[in-house]
């Protein structure tokens, strides 16, 4: 299957009304562990990247981990730049293969994104790449991201109507309560499905959702059991993603519950094998572990068979 981009991904997914599952990578296991999942789920998938990731692995050897495995498989799968917030550095991105990238300009004033993101759009679809821009800010921390409570906001639908039509971005990610990290809320949960309906009445293109880790309770509990300190995380709850995926979000951002997956496994394995000082089977412990989350993601988000 020909590596394709987001755009065409989560339109398909939007005539399809299921979602697809972005997960992040920053190295060779995590990467194995997402395309093997989904190959075995015939579910389209999309890998992302954070500026981050790039900075520990370096961009030439995650787009050949990418390319050298994502050539072997038989589904839909494109490679995403998350949370782009550079202007040159999304340029080095689109230069060296990535199929879609994400301008973040969620911190600047309503026009000034508007610009930028525009701008980007221009260089990106001339080159066949497509564009996903933020309106909204999601509280919380995600690698070089960092939101306040008091700097989050709930994306407005009329200037998304707005938005959409001067910037021509092919997806938009929106803020409805969701947030980055493993500490989502400090209270129940709570999204606001009311605004996700009213922007999806007034907005033709696919929408994502960001910041939408489960913490799953059991993954969580195994971190716990084997020595992790996890107090008081709390994700989104899987019945909540289901439903926001019901109302029309197409693409749902993973990777804390990757993060923590692997976590609980590796301490598991060590504390269960202390024998062991192999790396590939310490490592592979971990793969297996996100391996299984992403598998049970795909059937959450209904894109098991789509391929």
């Amino acid at each position: 299957m020909p590596i394709t981009n987001n755009k065409e991904i989560q339109q398909t997914a939007q005539r399809g009304k299921y979602a697809v599952g972005a997960f992040n990578t920053s190295n060779l296991e995590i990467t194995q562990a997402i395309l093997e999942a989904a190959e075995e789920k015939k579910s389209p998938v999309i890998i992302a990247t954070s500026q981050s990731a790039i900075k520990y692995a370096g961009i030439d050897t995650l787009y050949q981990i990418f390319k050298t495995l994502a050539e072997k498989v038989s589904i839909p799968v494109s490679l995403h730049l998350d949370h782009g917030t550079d202007f040159d550095i999304i340029i080095s991105y689109i230069r060296n293969g990535w199929t879609s990238i994400m301008y973040d300009g969620s911190h600047e004033p309503f026009e000034k994104n508007v610009e930028n993101t525009r701008k980007i759009v221009e260089i990106a679809h001339s080159v066949g790449i497509s564009v996903e821009a933020e309106l909204g800010r999601l509280v919380g921390v995600e690698d070089e991201i960092s939101v306040s409570e008091k700097e989050g906001a709930f994306t407005d639908p009329d200037e998304a109507v707005q938005f959409v039509e001067k910037t021509g971005c092919d997806t938009l990610a929106i803020a409805i309560g969701t947030s980055h990290g493993a500490y989502k809320f400090k209270g129940e949960p709570k999204l606001d499905f009311d605004r996700l309906k009213e922007i999806k009445t007034k907005v033709n293109i696919p929408l994502v959702l960001h910041g939408a880790s489960s913490v799953i309770p059991e993954v969580l509990s195994r971190a716990r059991n084997y020595g992790a300190e996890l107090k008081d995380a709390k994700g989104v709850p899987a019945e909540d993603i289901r439903t926001a995926v019901s109302l029309g979000i197409t693409k749902v951002n993973i990777d804390t519950d990757l993060r923590l997956a692997f976590t609980a496994s590796i301490r598991e394995f060590l504390t269960e094998k202390p024998e062991v000082f192999d790396p590939r089977k310490i490592l592979s412990a971990g793969k297996k572990g996100m391996k299984d989350v992403i598998s049970k993601k795909i059937e959450l988000l209904g894109s098991e068979g789509k391929a």
